[in-house]
């Protein structure tokens, strides 16, 4: 029976890459292994697997998991693909399995009907097309790991029309029947979450309950406070706090095992490693389990909804990194590896730029060179009682960096985004895409064209517009953060 199943799975994917070449093909393949899944024709997974199936697809997306695991409740409930009878479900509007695609012709309809992995794949690709539609409104600065940034993706997933506006323009009420409504309130049911409520009035949208016509966006852009940030990005060394009181922190990741210890609203505990799902399959849980550490050094489970970066997190330190920060993730990230500092003055310097002798040292740091017993690079303006000399030393030594001349280094200019490739590249070593790069300002043949094509095959480095890549930009600090991070972590790289 299981070599029958995993013929299936595999003449499913080929099917697929027929439509849609070696992403989709890749992505499956990665998917299924990391939640251990060997489909059966006509058979729904179990909730464990199901939670595991649409979260790691959402994190390929960059789209928040609390996301994509309402909308597939909303749309199917229990999170079902296949009917008793073996057959994917099907709506009275045509909508298709558990992410309830309609009227996709660019998807293969057979595929979304018979693949479940392909289904879910599918749905999250759109809906992150959604966010990134320019003629929807956008919500503070557009993070994608801020659940309530997506309102209006989930809304246009269903549709803008009249049916799903925030606000009943004959009452001025909250319209709670709108898709969008229903699939927030999912998140706060299933996921166990406290999403702020989103202020509307009548005078943002404009539209006629009796026409067709799509919803008219008069506001295009809202500020919100006290926001939510997904719980499925906690880094292993972390410093994360208890939303609530009386939180319990479990034997083993299950409500089912013991409780080992209780913490506090806003006490501190550390994540021990990358989250886990729920142990128990028959629980359809949406949020997932983390293990952590008290401050009395008790080892154990907690779910993700309690849990939200702490006061402590390095990251938050920094007076000029605010919660909710563009950047914030990515430097909290590479403090906890020793890799950044800081300023004296309790700033990080974001929008500074960054300088070439900062690259060295955090290339070096990165790579775990050794600054010791490094021969002399010979630079002018580099002498060995320059207080960055080592690092250089060992960034030129290493083969990471090299001098704008023979006998000059320019420790103190800036860094501009085609160093900045090339200097990654040297450092990751990042495969050659199969595609070609879309940017009409990398001359061909350039000394840096291998690089910025590598790292933005990667998902490393994006263009600055779709066609330009802007090459003597100057680098900022908290933009090297992201690319840094994003260099050393898949997980937070551009899909």
């Amino acid at each position: 029976m299981k070599n029958t199943m995993m013929k299936w799975v595999v003449m499913s994917i080929v099917g697929a890459s027929v439509l849609l070449g070696s992403s989709f093909v890749s992505a499956a393949q990665s998917v299924q292994e990391r939640c251990q899944y060997h489909a059966e024709p006509g058979v729904n997974p179990s909730f464990q697997t199901m939670n595991c199936l649409l979260t790691e697809t959402a994190l390929d997306f960059d789209v928040p998991p609390e996301v994509v695991k309402a909308v597939a409740e909303g749309e199917s409930g229990d999170w079902r693909h296949f009917d008793e009878n073996g057959q994917a479900i099907v709506t009275e509007d045509n909508g298709i399995g558990v992410m309830q695609l309609t009227n996709q012709s660019i998807y293969n309809e057979q595929m979304l009907k018979t693949n479940l992995v392909y289904n879910i794949w599918a749905g999250v690709e759109l809906l992150s097309e959604m966010f990134n539609r320019n003629d929807l409104p956008k919500i503070n600065d557009n993070e994608r790991d801020i659940i309530e940034n997506w309102y209006f993706a989930v809304m246009a997933y269903n549709g803008i029309k009249p049916v799903n506006s925030p606000i009943l323009q004959e009452t001025g009420e909250r319209n709670v029947d709108a898709y969008q409504e229903k699939v927030f309130r999912v998140m706060n049911t299933y996921g166990l979450l406290d999403l702020a409520e989103l202020s509307f009035s009548t005078e943002d949208f404009h539209y006629d309950r009796n026409s067709s016509d799509n919803i008219e966006f008069v506001t295009e852009h809202y500020e919100f406070e006290g926001l939510t940030k997904s719980k499925h990005h906690f880094k292993a060394g972390q410093v994360v706090a208890a939303t609530t009181d009386d939180v319990r922190v479990r034997q083993r990741a299950t409500s089912d095992s013991s409780i080992v210890a209780r913490i506090a609203k806003g006490e501190a505990v550390t994540i021990d490693e990358r989250f886990m799902y729920e142990e128990n399959e028959s629980r359809k849980n949406h949020f997932v389990w983390y293990r952590v550490k008290t401050k009395d050094g008790v080892t154990g489970y907690v779910a993700s909804s309690y849990l939200e970066p702490s006061e402590a997190s390095p990251s938050r330190s920094f007076s000029d990194v605010p919660s909710g920060h563009w950047a914030e993730e990515q430097i909290h990230y590479l403090v906890d590896q020793e890799i950044i500092a800081g300023y004296a003055n309790g700033k990080f310097g974001t929008n500074d730029p960054l300088t070439r002798w900062q690259a060295a040292l955090i290339l070096v740091r990165a790579n775990g060179a050794s600054l010791t017993n490094r021969p002399n690079p010979g630079f002018d303006d580099v002498p060995t009682s320059h207080p960055y000399y080592q690092a250089i030393a060992a960034a030129v030594d290493e083969g990471l960096f090299s001098g704008v001349s023979k006998t000059m280094f320019k420790p103190g200019a800036t860094l501009t985004r085609r160093e900045m490739a090339v200097l990654l590249q040297r450092l990751y070593k990042f495969p050659a895409p199969t595609s070609t790069h879309p940017f009409t300002d990398v001359p061909k043949g350039a000394w840096y064209e291998d690089a910025v094509h590598r790292v933005y095959g990667a998902g490393v480095a994006a263009g600055m517009t779709k066609t330009t890549f802007a090459p003597v930009q100057e680098v900022t600090r908290g933009q090297f953060a992201v690319f840094m991070a994003r260099a050393m972590d898949e997980s937070f790289r551009l899909r």
